[in-house]
């Protein structure tokens, strides 16, 4: 019979609310390496008239993600942190404890 090692066992799942103010969009989708970067696997829902917003359960570890918006891909611009990206860019890091 297989167990469980203590690690895994102990890596809790958060909840982590991403936002994004796009008053003009007409769809939001985050997109980052917690859902293999697919740009429309994870729609965002408009809160009122301004703000999108989406929450993922993401395990303990750093994560990189960005936003798609109308098809466009685009920074979160509230990031603490970015790293570079094999595109010439840059990806948006959030670190869940």
């Amino acid at each position: 019979m297989a167990r469980r090692s203590a690690k895994k066992a102990n890596e809790a799942v958060r909840q982590v609310c991403f936002e994004l103010l796009a008053p003009e969009a007409q769809q939001v989708c985050l997109a980052g390496n917690f859902n293999g970067w697919d740009a429309g696997n994870l729609p965002m829902t408009k809160d009122g008239e301004r703000t999108w917003r989406a929450s993922v359960g993401l395990k303990p570890g750093s994560h990189e993600y960005r936003f798609v918006v109308d098809g466009i891909w685009q920074d979160d611009p509230k990031a603490r942190r970015t790293v570079a990206n094999s595109y010439g860019g840059r990806n948006c890091v959030v670190e869940v404890s």
